[in-house]
């Protein structure tokens, strides 16, 4: 318990600190500190580094949810959508049924699938077909 004490007090006293003084503690706790110019950011992170080195950080279930949740999510296709996608010199259409996506007289289970069979290598289809946000399309 003495040590939950011992940290609480740490993270108040990085109220007190300015910039370098944070950038400090963190180069005596964790090594360089990162580049970041924004005292509250670093003052919550050296925050919970601390706490979390205490107490243990985010175990892998939660991590991994966390990542899931953050991942971009494609946009829904409907049956009936249409994607067209030019690859190998070709106008490819891919068309959304009830079934999957149907390419080239094929029903294939999914995006990921059919730009498999496309181009012979395995990829992601939303990020290929560039239906995710930032993906050039």
């Amino acid at each position: 318990m003495s040590r939950d004490i011992d940290v609480t007090e740490e993270v108040r006293a990085l109220a007190r600190l300015d910039l370098e003084g944070l950038r400090q503690a963190w180069r005596d706790a964790f090594g360089e500190p990162p580049a970041t110019r924004s005292v509250e950011l670093l003052r919550l992170c050296l925050a919970w580094r601390l706490q979390a080195g205490e107490h243990g950080g985010l175990d892998a279930g939660l991590r991994r949810r966390l990542r899931d949740a953050s991942a971009p999510a494609s946009p829904p296709l409907g049956e009936g959508a249409r994607i067209l996608k030019e690859w190998g010199g070709a106008l490819h259409q891919v068309d959304r049924t009830a079934g999957g996506f149907l390419w080239e007289g094929r029903t294939y289970p999914s995006l990921s699938k059919v730009a498999e069979v496309m181009t012979g290598v395995k990829r992601n289809g939303p990020r290929f077909f560039g239906l995710r946000e930032g993906t050039p399309r």
